[in-house]
This record gives structure tokens, sequence and C-alpha cells, in this order.
């Protein structure tokens, strides 16, 4: 779940559309500073929201249901929308993308979604203060970040490989995610006690 909404998939075409007249060293520049300030903001938000719920006492299963709509809310978006999203911030010819792009809208909102940030929360409340599921989701996450920041490196050549399939692909990904919010929701509802 967490790879459907932080992975590199969606990052492609607007890093690539942000970064069009950039020379490679800029272009790395741009991503590690878009994937650090993406691995801080999922670390705060996980610790944050996680200290948030518990002092709200939310029950798990309250919790799960809630991931569970947002998940399926996001995944029917993307398999209704039409076409791919490309960013406010397309360079236009000539122009020379600044650093302050890395930050927004590359690392916020299109590396850590609104809905990312809700599953890295749902995710660190489950994990109950267990050190070793903690430690795995710190792991988890730290890993689809280096994938994000790998795909950013070969994002052109990506797109000339799978660009067509890129949409067909998404649309995939958004089905079973669409289902996997409603498996979700309907765990959750099995859980709850009325």
């Amino acid at each position: 779940m967490l790879f459907l909404m932080l992975g590199p998939i969606k990052i492609l075409m607007p890093f690539v559309a942000i970064t069009t007249n950039c020379d490679p060293r800029l272009r790395r520049r741009m991503a590690t500073r878009a994937i650090l300030f993406s691995a801080a903001a999922l670390a705060i938000a996980g610790l944050l929201g996680r200290t948030m719920l518990e002092n709200f006492e939310i029950s798990l299963p309250v919790l799960a249901m809630t991931g569970g709509i947002i998940l399926f809310l996001v995944a029917l978006r993307t398999v209704l929308q039409q076409s791919v999203n490309m960013p406010d911030h397309v360079t236009e010819a000539g122009q020379k993308p600044d650093l302050k792009l890395a930050l927004n809208p590359l690392a916020f909102p299109t590396i850590v979604t609104p809905y990312g940030i809700a599953a890295v929360i749902v995710f660190a409340t489950l994990s109950g203060g267990h050190q070793t599921e903690g430690l795995t989701l710190a792991a988890i996450v730290l890993l689809i970040l280096v994938m994000d920041w790998a795909a950013m490196m070969f994002a052109e050549t990506i797109l000339r490989w799978i660009g067509t399939s890129l949409q067909v692909l998404a649309v995939v990904l958004g089905v079973t995610q669409a289902a996997l919010g409603l498996q979700i929701i309907l765990h959750s509802l099995s859980l709850l006690e009325w």
C-alpha cells in the first residue's frame, strides 16, 4: 500500500517537466533535496500523527477504516482521471528551474501526497510503539524513497521506454489500490463492536 501511495510511478512525468532545462548536476541536486524533504516530512508526520491519534483514543478499526476510505477515494480518482496531471511549475524553454521547486511541488505534493502521509500515520499507529514494527516501517519508507530517487535519476530513460504504458500501469495499480481500500474497509467493519 505504501508503494502505491509514495512510489515512483507518479513522480516520473512531473519530475521530467520540472527539470526540462536542467543539467544533470542540478537534476541530481533537485532529486536529492526532494527526497530529503520527503523523508523528514514523513518522519514528522508519522511521529506526530501517531501521538495525536493515541491522545484522541481513536481505535485501530476506525483508524484502519479511515485509511481504507482514503486509499479507495485516491484510487478511484486515479482510475477515473482522464490524463496525467502535470505540475503547475513546468519549466519554459530557456528558463532554469530553481532548487526551491525541490520542496514544492516536487517533495510536496508529488512525492509526499496527503494520502501518503495518511498511510504513514496509519501504519505508525498500527505499529503500537513497538520498536521492531516502527523500524520495519521506517525501512520500507526509506526503500520506497530510494526507489523514488532512482526513478528521478533515470526518469527520461524510463519514460522513453515505457511512457505510453505508464498510464495503463497507473490505471491497473489504481484498480488494485481501490480493491485494497475496499478490503480494508470491510475488514475494519468486521472488527468494530456495535
